[in-house]
């Protein structure tokens, strides 16, 4: 077993260490601890209206795949939503069972979807990138995940820069799902830790060793798998900067290639499992804040660049030279180097983008299934991008991606308006710099590179006017 590596210091020194920035941060904490979306997307799903016509998402998507197909490709995402216990932090929509005959009838479901759009199609697809994500993917048994995959495949083509990547849960994912997933392509894998203390765990009724993570990780690296990323999660209730402290060193002893450092949304209304915490346990504003300092101290001196919005990679990572040289690109898995303009998202509640469109499967399996049952595209909601949706979408994918965005005179009369307000505040807090048409965010900025894009966020700006707010979507992990 790898030896776990012993935090260096005392809460007392992490208290000293980090007082001067927490100093600094703590009015900017309170000022803009405001509720913002996470922008892996524009505008942001609740926006989208209900009972998009599948007509308008048939047409939108149709005209991408003509322009991007033969050149980028396109993407496909796989929404694979059981489980066989409740994460109660969990914001994902997911279906809690035991009992594993259902993946037939899922996997059935999931092709029947997937040959609706293959009649569509003028051309055979090219696929760049796959993601299997969940609920649980290793849920499903490795033969049910190979069946799945040969079909899914059959008479398509693969780019030859394709990735292809799986969420996975420790402790249910075996050497035959990894197996079967590198013989299909597949070179990264990412799981689902979030916390390594027994007292977080239990409440967040998620125990799983350490050593299971480890054995994983292992059992990956051995079988050739290129990129292992981790999810973790700050602000969870029992949380301390001791306890923090022990997840982060644990984790980098095994380094990881990538690390997802989410921050817990606390999203009730929606994801009733957080009913279940005594609201009490949650760490306040300003530990939260410690939290994510310390973890990002830690990355940081264990050699991983922060690579924006929540993700830390080693040097030699792709994510980091895509970031170096300009490529970075951010959609509904986060940051990837695949920027194909046409994903297409399979399953219950699946998401699906186009250059300018955005479609959004039902999200009861019901419902889901009903419509593939009809032969008709589960789409139940939707939006149509106009030309300043698009000029915001860029703006905010530049920020996210780059750091950086030049903002162009034929938005000037919605950017005086809505934007440059915002972006005043913004300077003169230290958080951006404007010169001339070149905004970029500054170093303390970059932890509040979500506040930076809302700036742009034209749906967001005009709801605040008018005296309403949004609610924060959920981190997304296994």
């Amino acid at each position: 077993m790898t030896k776990i590596i012993e935090p260096p210091f005392c809460l007392g020194y992490v208290c000293d260490t980090y007082l001067n920035v927490m100093i600094a941060a703590l009015d900017l904490l309170q000022k803009y601890n405001v509720p913002v979306p996470r922008y892996t997307s524009y505008p942001t799903v609740p926006y989208w209206k209900e009972g998009m016509a599948t007509s308008d998402w048939n047409a939108a998507w149709l005209r991408c795949f003509s322009e991007v197909n033969a050149r980028e490709g396109i993407a496909l995402y796989l929404h694979l939503p059981f489980c066989e216990s409740l994460c109660t932090y969990c914001g994902c929509n997911k279906r809690i069972t035991t009992n594993h005959n259902v993946e037939e009838e899922y996997i059935s479901a999931l092709l029947a979807e997937w040959a609706l759009y293959r009649l569509q199609m003028p051309d055979a697809p090219v696929v760049r990138s796959l993601h299997l994500g969940g609920g649980t993917p290793t849920f499903f048994s490795a033969q049910r995940l190979e069946y799945l995959l040969d079909k899914l495949l059959d008479g398509c083509e693969l780019h030859p820069q394709h990735e292809f990547s799986v969420e996975a849960h420790p402790l249910n994912t075996t050497v035959a799902h990894l197996r079967v997933l590198y013989n299909k392509g597949f070179r990264r894998l990412s799981l689902g830790v979030q916390d390594n203390d027994p007292l977080v765990q239990r409440i967040i009724n998620r125990m799983q060793p350490f050593e299971t993570v480890e054995l994983v990780t292992q059992q990956a690296r051995d079988i050739g798998y290129t990129s292992v990323n981790y999810d973790l999660i700050y602000g969870l209730p029992l949380q301390t900067l001791d306890s923090m402290a022990h997840t982060v060193l644990d984790c980098i002893s095994l380094r990881p290639d990538r690390v997802a450092f989410y921050s817990y949304a606390h999203v009730p209304w929606t994801a009733k499992g957080q009913r279940l915490f005594d609201e009490s346990d949650l760490p306040p504003a300003e530990l939260k804040l410690e939290l994510y300092h310390l973890g990002k101290q830690l990355f940081l001196e264990n050699g991983y660049e922060d690579v924006g919005m929540d993700h830390f990679a080693l040097p030699d990572d792709e994510l980091c030279m895509a970031k170096i040289e300009g490529r970075l690109h951010r959609n509904f898995m986060g940051y990837t180097v695949s920027d194909s303009p046409l994903l297409l998202g399979l399953g219950v509640s699946a998401i699906s983008g186009s250059n300018d469109a955005f479609a959004q499967n039902d999200k009861t399996l019901e419902g889901y299934y009903r419509s593939v049952r009809e032969n008709i595209l589960p789409i139940r909601k939707g939006y149509l991008l106009d030309h300043r949706d698009l000029s915001c979408k860029k703006y905010i994918l530049d920020i996210a991606c780059k750091g950086r965005t030049r903002l162009l005179g034929a938005d000037l009369d919605w950017l005086k308006e809505y934007t440059l307000p915002e972006l005043r505040g913004l300077e003169a807090d230290g958080l951006v710099t404007l010169q001339g048409n070149v905004l970029t965010v500054t170093h303390i900025g970059k932890q509040f590179i979500r506040n930076v894009c809302s700036a742009f966020d034209m749906k967001l700006q005009a709801q605040r006017r008018e005296g309403g707010g949004t609610r924060p979507m959920n981190a997304r992990a296994v």
